[in-house]
């Protein structure tokens, strides 16, 4: 009976499907277990991809299920399920394109998807299965839409509040409302007197008009709307995000132009939290570049807010200052001019008529770059000069205003003091406009002698420190590091000779006491842009009505659904100005209208990003049926929470030495594995999300994923034309006509698409590359059970791989020998023995076991995979395998090949399925060799190899390698002059 493994997969499938093997009871449901410990693992959410999975996709997948049935075969209740992200642009861009509803395609995807993880033996829990597209799920996205739109950011509680609290401490005094619509003060909250309504900059809640109120509450929303620059897209007719535009400022999908321009969007007060995101990064258990991406992505930096008086009054209520963010305050006194982004409301306002029509022509010029493109540091600075000029307010000096668009308004004020002297950008700026560059901070003597002006004796340092004191602008670059300040005191302070932190701490003293500044923190992190101009997303639970008055839908009117469209197409225009035309636009009146009291309201025609639905999932598959709420609070609490006391984990300690399978101390999913392309994004928002329901008592823990784990890439062959652009890489041959994938290795190889010359490299597989391998094709070929074990055993989980179709027949003959252990291949007889094993071999087993437990600990798969296939090869010469041994390789070969092992289980008597079955455990007194086999070297050469008892003393092992013939026939004629002695690794006998 030969190994069939396509019979063996489809049959244990089947097996599993009809008996449910991998569901996961709750709390409370038939079958639970409340004894045993609970262990929660995920992969990050799939989108379903209409060219569906190639074989780089299953990598994290195929991992967390040896995990997940590794730790159900150790008692743990584990949850291990898959969803689907699936709406989105391309689904939706499909549907333009074809006429065909986006929701049919959708579905079309995730069934192929379905069958694609399912073949792969995939032990997920099916029945938590949905997609973020099912009106069921998405009634909740809009639930907690509605948590965050009638939520408030409450800073002297550091927490999210019902924003009916602040109309409460409002009513009551205990808050005010200063000229600017700020709020003033939380008297009682913080133990201070509330100030009153009789304070001559507040106003008293009850003197504002109910209008004014509701505004009011609407600026303090964690939801908001906001009139904000976004990448505009007239030819998509939508706003897209940063990484959905290309650095030439073009759509990613279609390359069309993309525009800067003011939209109000809904947005998210998602910078209320910059503070707890970057610090509970210390409660998870990450991979420290992951934390560390997190952390400079929301850029906390540490400085003063200093406010530049201008020159001449503003007419009206315009402010008569531009206030500005500095994290360097020392070199105040080195500020020579100012800029202002393209955007900053008082460019047009403070502009002179002479220089009006120039700063015109460049803000419409900016606006149609992309921030990619103005940040770029290869760029050439540009920039117009407004004709207005501000005041220096630490030296009086009048210094000129200009507009440049390498400063972004989505970053601190939109304003800078430029200090060239001391600042690249500003330098390179100030160089190409001739604007003063004057030095206040004395650079390092290193730093003066690499920078020297060209001709000057760079040896000479006493003359390069007084050239650059007098005359920065002649050296090389700016100077940014630290030292101690020059050029920098006026009759009230000096900072002469002050160390860089010194200076900061006494300017930014100073500036307060004068009312000039303040100390501040400021983040890099913005707001979250949330909306789309598209059909396939999530409708808003918002409706608009007359005045601009904003309406909730209450919890009972959930799901607001998509309404039937067939035209789902935004309307492109030529035209960058055009007003957005989202396609809900035409939705039919029954949808896009409400009538209430009498009151026509309309719906809110955008929809929200793919984001929303991927920032909660993690939750839902807690309790995806529960019709009542968005997860059960049982559910949840047993799920999320904490399982285990916290444990100190090194920073630096590499991913393969932690024990990833221990639940989380912090709590949450104890295991999240994913690539790293979603370090920021998703796992930011999540994080928000999941903060802002903790505070809200909806969840239970501060942070959603406990643990972290980044698996690696596939990577494979790709190929190039001449042209630069990616070929099909299963159309290329050799120059013999041998299909590439079979000589990429062979050295000397040219490469030919359609008769021209390619050039060959390695790349991430994907559709970009043109160089994927279809799953099922390797199923077809080899079975899932050696796509499974190929996948692990290319290397070490974390690490990027090359792919190679020939060696998967390494893995495949593994199995096959596996097979014929068990198995007479002519009788199909079960070649098992009752006998117990010799004592070599119930050691070698144990080996095993203790070498493969300890591996899938720290998911070093690959090397456990080693120690199967050592243990099976002493199976080989035996006619009969020892019961005890074959149900032990059985057990640990379960999690990898689970077909096969299935098919084993069964054949030697047991059911219903090894995944069922006990982890088998190892003897420790059996651990330690009897015998050790040791090199023997002479002169540090390899000469042969003795054995030993193991705990033989160093005489004992110099007298068996002087005894060995080999040995002693290379040592005759020779003097022995020393022998070494490596305890336990080799022997070296020196001889002269």
């Amino acid at each position: 009976m030969k190994y069939d493994f396509n019979a063996i997969e489809q049959r244990w499938q089947a097996h599993w499907a009809q008996h449910s093997t991998f569901a996961t009871p709750n709390p409370g449901e038939t079958g639970f277990d409340a004894d045993r410990p609970k262990f929660y693992i995920l992969d990050m959410f799939p989108y379903p991809s209409g060219v569906g999975l190639h074989v780089g996709h299953p990598l994290g997948y195929i991992a967390t299920d040896i995990a997940a049935r590794y730790q159900r075969m150790r008692g743990y209740n584990v949850l291990h399920p898959m969803g689907f992200d699936a709406f989105g642009l391309p689904a939706e861009q499909y549907a333009v394109e074809t006429g065909v509803h986006p929701r049919e395609t959708t579905q079309q995807n995730i069934d192929n998807m379905l069958r694609q993880l399912k073949r792969l033996g995939l032990g997920y829990d099916w029945h938590r299965a949905f997609a973020t597209t099912d009106p069921g799920y998405y009634k909740w996205t809009q639930w907690i839409f509605l948590q965050l739109y009638n939520s408030w950011f409450n800073p002297w509680r550091d927490m999210a509040r019902p924003i009916d609290e602040v109309e409460q401490l409002l009513e009551a005094g205990d808050l005010d409302v200063g000229p600017d619509g700020d709020l003033v003060d939380p008297g009682a909250m913080s133990g201070m007197e509330p100030i009153t309504g009789n304070a001559p900059f507040t106003r008293r809640w009850q003197e504002l008009t109910p209008e004014q109120q509701r505004r009011l509450l609407d600026e303090y929303r964690l939801a908001y709307l906001d009139e904000v620059p976004v990448n505009w897209c007239p030819a998509l007719g939508t706003v897209l995000a940063n990484e959905e535009v290309t650095a030439d400022g073009r759509s990613e999908r279609g390359n069309h132009p993309v525009y800067q321009r003011p939209l109000r969007q809904w947005m998210l007060r998602i910078t209320a939290y910059a503070e707890r995101l970057i610090d509970d990064l210390d409660l998870v258990d990450w991979p420290e570049p992951i934390r560390l991406m997190q952390r400079n992505w929301i850029g906390r930096s540490e400085g003063a807010h200093v406010e530049f008086p201008l020159d001449e009054p503003t007419p009206g209520d315009e402010p008569d200052t531009i206030g500005v963010f500095t994290t360097r305050p020392d070199t105040l006194f080195g500020a020579t001019y100012m800029v202002l982004a393209p955007e900053h409301p008082l460019v047009p306002v403070i502009t002179t008529g002479e220089r009006f029509e120039a700063v015109n022509a460049y803000v419409n010029a900016a606006g149609q770059r992309s921030d990619l493109e103005r940040q770029s540091e290869a760029r050439e600075k540009t920039g117009v000069f407004t004709g207005a000029y501000a005041i220096n307010p630490v030296n009086d000096e009048r210094i000129p205003i200009w507009v440049a668009d390498y400063v972004m308004m989505g970053y601190g004020t939109g304003a800078i003091m430029a200090v060239p002297a001391h600042d690249d950008r500003d330098f390179e700026f100030a160089s190409r406009f001739d604007l003063p560059i004057r030095a206040v901070v004395e650079p390092t003597d290193d730093w003066l002698r690499a920078n020297a002006p060209d001709g000057a004796n760079s040896s000479d340092v006493a003359s390069l420190r007084q050239a650059y004191l007098t005359g920065a602008g002649a050296f090389n670059r700016a100077y940014t590091g630290v030292g101690r300040n020059v050029n920098s005191a006026n009759d009230e302070i000096s900072l002469d000779g002050q160390t860089t932190d010194e200076a900061k701490a006494n300017i930014t003293s100073w500036l307060h006491r004068k009312a000039l500044g303040e100390p501040r923190t400021q983040y890099k992190l913005r707001d979250w842009l949330f909306s789309r101009q598209r059909y396939w997303g999530e409708p808003f639970p918002i409706l608009h009505g007359p005045d601009g008055e904003i309406v909730a839908l209450d919890e009972s009117e959930l799901p607001v659904e998509l309404p039937e469209m067939a035209d789902f197409a935004p309307e492109p225009s030529d035209d960058p100005d055009a007003p957005p035309r989202p396609p809900l636009a035409r939705a039919p009146e029954s949808w896009r209208f409400v009538e209430r009291d009498g009151v026509k309201y309309e719906r809110e025609l955008n929809t929200m990003p793919q984001w929303a639905g991927s920032c909660w999932y993690y939750l839902r598959f807690c309790d995806p049926h529960n019709s009542e709420r968005f997860v059960g609070e049982k559910a949840e609490h047993y799920w999320m929470a904490s399982a285990m006391p916290g444990e100190e984990q090194e920073e630096d300690e590499p991913p393969a030495r932690r024990n990833w399978l221990d639940p989380a101390p912090s709590g949450g999913v104890d295991l999240y594995v994913g690539g790293v392309e979603h370090a920021v994004l998703h796992l930011l928002y999540a994080r928000f999300w999941h903060k802002v329901l903790y505070d809200l008592g909806h969840v239970s823990t501060p942070e959603p994923f406990g643990k972290l784990f980044n698996q690696g890439y596939i990577q494979a062959y790709c190929y190039r034309d001449q042209r630069g652009i990616a070929v099909n890489a299963d159309e290329v041959v050799d120059q013999d006509g041998n299909p590439a994938s079979e000589v990429q290795d062979q050295p000397n190889r040219k490469f030919f698409h359609d008769g021209q010359p390619v050039t060959q490299e390695y790349g991430k597989m994907g559709k970009s590359l043109k160089n994927a391998v279809n799953p099922d094709d390797m199923c077809d070929q080899f079975g899932a059970d050696t796509l499974r074990l190929y996948e692990m055993y290319m290397g070490p989980l974390e690490a990027s791989k090359p792919w190679a179709t020939r060696d998967v027949v390494g893995v495949h003959r593994f199995l096959h020998r596996v097979w014929r252990n068990f198995v007479n291949e002519e009788t199909g007889d079960t070649l098992v023995t009752d006998e117990p094993p010799s004592p070599e071999l119930e050691r070698k087993m144990h080996q095993s076991i203790e070498r493969v437990t300890r591996q899938m600990e720290s998911l070093g798969f690959n090397v456990a995979i080693a120690a199967m296939i050592e243990l099976n090869n002493e199976l080989v010469a035996m006619e009969r395998i020892p019961r005890a041994v074959a149900e032990t390789l059985t057990r640990l070969l379960a999690p990898f090949a689970p077909h096969l092992a299935e098919e084993l289980w069964q054949r030697l008597g047991h059911g219903p399925s090894v995944a069922d079955a006990d982890w088998p455990e190892y003897d420790e007194a059996l651990l330690a060799e009897d015998q050790l086999e040791l090199p023997v070297q002479i002169n540090g050469k390899v000469r042969g190899r003795i054995t030993v008892p193991a705990d033989a003393d160093d005489d004992a092992i110099e007298a068996a390698a002087k005894a060995d013939d080999r040995i002693a026939g290379e040592l005759e004629g020779k003097t022995l002059r020393k022998v070494i002695v490596v305890k336990g690794r080799l022997v070296n006998l020196v001889v002269g």
